[in-house]
């Protein structure tokens, strides 16, 4: 028996724990705390400032204190003064703006499972220069692209329409190198081949296999797609004139132009700010039961 362990033995025996050589780091760092509290702070008080904006009056908004809510019947007015401004032409925003997100979110994400899939599962020559050149749109910005796809569309008679805003919409970089992801981890191979002996054709394997197993992750680019669409803004205003085809974010700049001559406007455009963050609160929530960490167990339900 060596010296050192006789001496932990005989600490032991008297009730005496030797110190740690190395101590241990208590609590949290201070510095990563301060930064995820400002951090949220950041995000969490302008979206504060906005709800409690929307309780005052045209008269209050610019004469009471900036973070303290105004009591009474500010906020309905406001809703009510909205709804009525242009014959209703908020709500018909709102409606368009749905319109983009949900058409241009399910087909984005339907276009994305088929690529992402076929990168995956498939070899073929040149798949990994697509690959690559896909990564390399993911890190191209969307005002680079806003010019070249208005002449493009321009040239085919399509701006000024509906079909300006949800075609350029379709082709999302970032979609199918999520789908390639979740098709690689969750779709296995032994599943298809086992496909393929009975029969199954390349589509009836892509259809009732691939998407029943990439189902959490479709539901994540359809999330990240409707609030990219919903919360766009260069794309629609470059591509529309007309105000009954605005969505929400054209809208409400509309209408806070108009406010440099009218002050009441200012109130009309706060609400609609706020209420138009409601549909994406209630899709996020609607659709986070879906999400699992487990890709083949949640996609096996």
């Amino acid at each position: 028996m060596t010296a050192t362990t006789a001496d932990a033995r005989a600490e032991l025996r008297s009730g005496r724990v030797p110190a740690d050589p190395k101590p241990r780091r208590g609590g949290v760092a201070l510095l990563p705390t301060v930064a995820l509290i400002l951090g949220a702070l950041y995000c969490v008080v302008p979206t504060l400032w906005i709800l409690i904006a929307a309780t005052k009056s045209p008269a209050d908004l610019f004469s009471t204190a900036t973070y303290l809510p105004s009591i009474g019947r500010g906020i309905v007015d406001n809703i009510h003064d909205l709804s009525a401004y242009g014959g209703g032409v908020f709500w018909h925003w709102m409606l368009n703006s749905f319109l983009y997100a949900t058409l241009g979110g399910m087909a984005a994400s339907a276009i994305s499972a088929a690529a992402g899939y076929a990168l995956a599962k498939y070899e073929f020559h040149g798949r990994r220069l697509i690959f690559n050149t896909i990564l390399a749109g993911v890190l191209l910005p969307q005002i680079v692209l806003a010019i070249p796809q208005y002449l493009l569309l321009s040239k085919a008679g399509l701006t000024d329409s509906y079909f300006a805003i949800v075609l350029p919409q379709l082709f999302n970089p970032y979609g199918i190198y999520l789908c390639r992801i979740y098709a690689a981890a969750s779709v296995p191979d032994s599943v298809l081949e086992a496909g393929r002996m009975d029969g199954a054709t390349e589509f009836q394997l892509f259809r009732s296999v691939g998407l029943r197993l990439m189902g959490p992750g479709l539901i994540t680019v359809f999330l990240l797609q409707f609030i990219v669409i919903w919360n766009n803004f260069l794309l629609p205003f470059v591509m529309v004139n007309s105000d009954d085809k605005f969505p929400l974010t054209v809208g409400l700049y509309s209408m806070l132009r108009h406010g440099a001559d009218e002050a009441s406007l200012y109130s009309l455009v706060i609400t609609g700010t706020l209420l138009s963050v409601i549909p994406v609160i209630a899709l996020f929530l609607s659709l986070q039961r879906y999400w699992r960490i487990d890709l083949i167990t949640g996609a096996l339900k």
